[in-house]
């Protein structure tokens, strides 16, 4: 008996290991099956997502099945309408089904529908309408008209401002014509303030020699000059504001994506200088909430040094990585066109630049002299389009998706033109509600055409759609059945 208990007892250890291996086999096996189904599970969610992002929905009007049947959807149109995909049909079961449809209208979306989901414009849009503004503006020094342009740019602006960091340099911007007015009306003070004949207050006057004659420092002040400094002053800060509305309300990389190849380069440069203010306002931003948690609360001087520092840090680092990207994406290449073709570009650029500026001479300055400007204006134009055109060759660049203009972008582009044409004709024949006389100084007044054209540029703020923030677009996916949104995973729920 003592001899055979070993053998048992390895006999039975054999027993045990091999219990136990089997065991884990299975354990290993269930695990594997259990791991896979969420994958799975994910894998159906892209699935329905990327569906559901390249099928638009059915209108009702034009459905014939009945609401619980989704395999009208994902059906072909021209001479195979009708007839189903091979496949998993777009919101169906996972079954392939063939054969023809009841009847039922899928309409395969173009890819680029989703572009302006979101209330995104076309970002020429904005820029269209601010170009107009500050045409508009351009053409006046009447403050309450200059007021009202403003007044119509915030309220536009704090309206369809987009939720991205990019969009909070309007404050910088506005900040920046008070500053400007402040300089203007101070230097108008210090050198030059005595014209007229209501004098506000007398200043220390400086002598300067007679080869400075004209200039001064100092001496008497005007209510005279000190209004037509006001004036300039404000219409140049509502130029400034004007481009800080379109760089806000416009995206400064969707704008690159629309130029064309011969302005490609130009462009890119165009949109790093203006995208400087924004990263800049957003680098302070950062910058102080990362000083408030640390509890910094300090004001003044040293609180503005504390801050500059770290974004003038952040503003070299982002230069050092825009220019690496730029060198790597080879930025201002020319060996793959030939040298005849540069020559070529360059000249019909050149005379087109020559004939536009002749031909806005010629019809700003002398249009009695019409034989002149719009044949020079003509060739110009010419000249520029074929000069773009040919340069256009030697940028090649791909679209994901190309941006359209849509009724509401060109809704908005003319809301911006109708601005400008109504200030221009109010300052061609109007013209003491255009430019109010300050020697004499009279009160300035407001006229109809002005103000009923400024009120149309308001329209953006009705006709764009309200801007969505990153985090609320990925709350909602659309259905391709024309269903509500569905939440996504994680969203709140009450």
């Amino acid at each position: 008996g003592t001899a055979a208990e070993p053998a048992a007892a390895s006999v039975a250890g054999l027993a045990r290991h091999d219990v136990l291996a089997a065991y884990g086999r299975r354990l290993k096996q269930r695990t594997r099956r259990q791991q896979y189904r969420p994958e799975r599970t994910r894998r159906e969610h892209a699935a329905d997502r990327i569906e559901h992002t390249l099928v638009a929905p059915v209108p009702d009007q034009h459905r014939r099945l009945r609401s619980t049947d989704a395999t009208a959807i994902g059906c072909y149109q021209g001479p195979q309408r009708g007839e189903h995909r091979r496949g998993h049909p777009v919101g169906g079961s996972g079954r392939r089904r063939g054969g023809r449809c009841p009847g039922g209208r899928g309409v395969l979306a173009d890819p680029t529908a989703a572009m302006n989901r979101h209330g995104e414009l076309h970002p020429l849009a904005w820029w269209l309408w601010a170009i107009g503004m500050a045409t508009a503006a351009s053409r006046t020094t009447n403050p309450l008209l200059l007021l009202l342009i403003i007044a119509v740019l915030g309220y536009v602006v704090a309206a369809r401002r987009p939720a991205q960091g990019w969009a909070r340099g309007f404050r910088a911007y506005l900040i920046l014509g008070l500053v400007v007015v402040a300089i203007r009306t101070v230097f108008h003070i210090i050198f030059g303030g005595g014209l007229g004949e209501t004098v506000l207050v007398r200043l220390p006057e400086l002598r300067l020699p007679e080869w400075a004659a004209g200039i001064r420092l100092g001496g008497a002040v005007s209510a005279e000059g000190l209004a037509s400094a006001l004036y300039d002053g404000l219409r140049l800060a509502t130029l400034l504001i004007c481009v800080g509305a379109a760089v806000t309300l416009a995206e400064p990389r969707r704008l690159l994506r629309t130029l064309p190849g011969a302005l490609y380069e130009l462009g890119l440069v165009v949109v790093v200088a203006i995208s400087l203010a924004p990263q800049l306002v957003e680098s302070a931003l950062r910058v102080r909430r990362a000083r408030a948690l640390r509890g910094a609360s300090g004001r003044g001087l040293r609180a503005v040094r504390s801050i500059g520092m770290p974004v003038l840090a952040m503003a070299l680092d982002r230069a050092v990585s825009l220019a690496a990207a730029m060198d790597a994406r080879g930025y201002g290449r020319s060996g793959s066109v030939s040298a005849g073709t540069r020559r070529l570009t360059a000249g019909l650029l050149l005379m087109g630049l020559l004939g536009l500026s002749l031909g806005a001479y010629g019809v700003l300055a002398a249009p009695e002299q019409g034989s002149v400007g719009l044949p020079s204006l003509l060739v110009g134009v010419l000249a520029c389009v074929a000069g773009l055109a040919v340069g256009s060759r030697r940028v090649l660049r791909s679209r994901y998706r190309a941006e359209r203009v849509d009724p509401r972008s060109a809704a908005v582009a003319a809301s911006g033109m109708v601005a400008a044409v109504c200030l221009l004709v109010t300052s061609r024949y109007d013209v003491a509600t255009a430019y109010p006389s300050t020697y004499p100084l009279d009160v300035p007044q407001l006229a109809l055409l002005p103000v009923l054209g400024l009120l149309i540029a308001l329209a953006p703020a009705w006709v764009a759609r309200s801007p969505t923030s990153p985090d609320s677009r990925a709350t909602e996916r659309p259905s391709a059945t024309g269903a509500e949104p569905t939440p996504a995973v994680g969203a709140g729920r009450s």
